[in-house]
C-alpha cells in the first residue's frame, strides 16, 4: 500500500524504479503467502493422517515411520519458506520506509511489524515440527539444515525491524 500510495508521487524521482519494484515484489509475496498459507494447511493435515496409519506389523511400521518422517519434513519446510517470504516482506518495508510517501511511513512501521511476528510464528511452526524428525536416517539432515537456516533468519529478523522501525520514526519526528 506504501508503495502504491507513492508511485507518482515520490519526493526524489530517483525513487520511482524502487517504488515500482517494492510494489510488483510486494504483490508477489501477497500472492505467495496466501498460496503457502494453503500448502502449510495441506502439510499439516499430512501429518495427522500419518500418525493415524496402521503399526500393527514392522511393514506397517516401517511404512507409517516414512510416511511421519516425510510428512514432518514437509510441515517444517512450508513455515520456512512463509519466514523467508516474511522477512522479505520486512525489507521491502525498511526500503520503502525513507522514500515512501509521508503520509503512509506508519503503514510501513506496520507492514514491518507484521511481517517480523509472522516470520517469527512461522518459525515457532518449523520449530514444533522438527522434533518429529528422526534424529537419525534420511530426514536427519534436512532437519539440521533447516533448524540452521531457521535459526540464521531468526537472527536476522530483530535487526532488519529496528531498523525498519527507526526509519519510520525518524520519518514521523517527535510526537
Amino acid at each position: 500500500m506504501v508503495a502504491e500510495l507513492s508511485i507518482g508521487r515520490a519526493a526524489a524521482p530517483d525513487a520511482e524504479p524502487l517504488l515500482e519494484r517494492a510494489h510488483d515484489a510486494a504483490t508477489q509475496l501477497r500472492t505467495d503467502l496466501l498460496t503457502l498459507a494453503d500448502a502449510d494447511a495441506a502439510a499439516f493435515g499430512s501429518v495427522l493422517a500419518a500418525r493415524r496409519l496402521p503399526r500393527g506389523n514392522e511393514t506397517e511400521r516401517s511404512v507409517r515411520s516414512e510416511t511421519v518422517g516425510a510428512a514432518t519434513l514437509e510441515a517444517a519446510r512450508v513455515p520456512l519458506r512463509v519466514a523467508e517470504l516474511a522477512a522479505q516482506v520486512l525489507e521491502l518495508a525498511a526500503q520503502i520506509a525513507p522514500i515512501g510517501n509521508p503520509n503512509a511511513v506508519s503503514d510501513a512501521g506496520v507492514a514491518s511489524l507484521l511481517a517480523a511476528a509472522g516470520a517469527r510464528g512461522a518459525l515457532l511452526n518449523v520449530r514444533i515440527n522438527l522434533p518429529g524428525l528422526p534424529a537419525e536416517g534420511r530426514f536427519s539432515a534436512e532437519g539440521r539444515s533447516i533448524r540452521a537456516a531457521a535459526d540464521l533468519l531468526e537472527s536476522n529478523l530483530e535487526a532488519a525491524e529496528r531498523r525498519a522501525i527507526a526509519e519510520v520514526n525518524r520519518r514521523i519526528g517527535p510526537s
